[in-house]
């Protein structure tokens, strides 16, 4: 039986600028970085033979956030026009204690946000940002 979400894994073309935005824009701590290794058969995995990449485990409390920057195959990046409506994963949630505050210390460092803050019901403040290969983050503050 399943006991709770405990990751979520982000394919990203550069494992590095990755790392920095989510370790310092949003307080992540880097647990592991791991190279491509024989005995890691990744292709076993996820359906891709042959396929390698670097992945970087990165921890905020219980929850982890898996980064793959694939060397083999290549990825493609998000549709220009992707959209939150579009069907699959559409964003990775991150708690807040104020969800206007890291707004404003985020668009002060260049975050891209696709709104401002908004109370979605009452004392539950939301607002979306970009992450460095416009995948979608939400800041969300109970």
């Amino acid at each position: 039986m399943v006991k709770k979400v405990d990751h979520v894994g982000l394919s990203v073309s550069n494992l590095e600028r990755s790392i920095e935005f989510y370790r310092d824009l949003l307080g992540l701590e880097v647990e592991r970085v791991l190279e491509p290794a024989p005995e890691r058969d990744l292709g076993r995995i996820n359906g891709m033979p042959g396929s390698r990449a670097r992945i970087a485990h990165l921890r905020k409390g219980e929850a982890m956030l898996e980064l793959f920057e694939y060397l083999q195959p290549c990825g493609r990046g998000l549709p220009k026009d992707h959209k939150q409506a579009d069907i699959g994963f559409i964003h990775a949630g991150f708690a807040s204690s104020d969800v206007r505050e890291d707004y404003r210390r985020l668009k002060e460092k260049g975050v891209e946000f696709l709104g401002e803050p908004v109370e979605f019901r009452p004392t539950v403040w939301v607002v979306y940002f970009k992450g460095p290969d416009g995948e979608v983050g939400e800041l969300r503050e109970v």
